[in-house]
């Protein structure tokens, strides 16, 4: 039989933690006319350092997991590098030959070798996924296990995990990820955590540097969790360096139709520029 005192306090200890949560995130209602603008769905987290506030739009989206689609290969860059799949950021991985398109037009950039620095920037899946071959399952779950990486399933095959199969990611877990990638506190090595900070630039100005990386799942690809939704899911992650302060964001997105995927940059921009992420505001 379990005495009151201790469900008393397991109680009290219990509403302190959640109280002490919710008072560090900063709701922002007003960010939904962004999303209502772009006529899209989403949630939008950003971790101010400078006030160690964390602003959002739909606290309880955040919290969802999500399968992490292209996002994904800023952990996958890391293990490649640290099981030696490839030598660094810029040893060449020979195409496989097969032609892949999007729209009935060629990708140009996916039909020739790729590095994990090309991979990065023009998100090629298959040299993504062959890095993850040359890891292998066994080595791969010990590092998803050791940096507690989403819920740390890689079921669903060793290059496909990400993209349809098991392992899925909260915003709020994309953004925890990413301050310690920036930190450089992961479980790799500090060369591996270099690397992947170099080549997830994204955009720089004469002030400022934005690492980041997008993400697009299929709704078949989500519906492994959730079978009653019918949109796709788009990510756009990262972190924006400007005047010795870091603003880290996770935005993800449900897409009805292909044109929705090309708003997850805008509304994170527009949003991130009005806390003064990228200058004065």
């Amino acid at each position: 039989m379990v005495r009151l005192p201790y469900l008393l306090t397991a109680l009290f200890a219990l509403v302190l933690a959640t109280s002490s949560h919710a008072a560090g995130w900063q709701e922002h209602p007003e960010w939904g006319k962004v999303f209502a603008d772009a006529h899209v769905h989403g949630t939008l987290l950003v971790y101010e350092e400078g006030s160690g506030t964390t602003h959002v739009f739909d606290a309880a989206r955040a919290r969802k997991p999500y399968i992490p689609a292209s996002t994904f290969k800023i952990f996958n860059a890391m293990v490649a590098i640290d099981t030696g799949a490839v030598a660094d950021e810029f040893d060449p991985i020979a195409w496989d030959g097969k032609v892949r398109s999007m729209g009935g037009k060629p990708m140009v950039e996916w039909n020739r070798a790729n590095s994990l620095a090309s991979g990065m920037r023009y998100s090629t899946v298959w040299l993504y996924q062959e890095v993850a071959r040359r890891a292998g399952q066994q080595r791969m779950q010990s590092w998803v296990d050791k940096a507690g990486y989403g819920n740390r399933d890689i079921g669903g095959g060793i290059d496909r995990f990400w993209l349809d199969g098991a392992l899925r990611i909260s915003a709020e877990q994309q953004v925890a990820f990413l301050r310690r990638l920036a930190d450089g506190t992961l479980p790799f090595s500090a060369r591996a955590q270099e690397i992947a900070r170099r080549i997830t630039i994204y955009e720089a100005g004469t002030d400022y540097v934005l690492h980041a990386k997008t993400g697009w799942a299929t709704h078949g690809a989500q519906n492994n969790a959730d079978p009653a939704k019918a949109d796709d899911i788009g990510w756009y992650v990262g972190w924006v360096e400007h005047g010795g302060k870091r603003w880290f964001f996770a935005l993800n997105i449900d897409i009805a139709k292909p044109e929705d995927g090309g708003n997850r940059v805008a509304i994170a921009r527009q949003i991130l520029e009005t806390m003064g992420a990228f200058g004065s505001r």
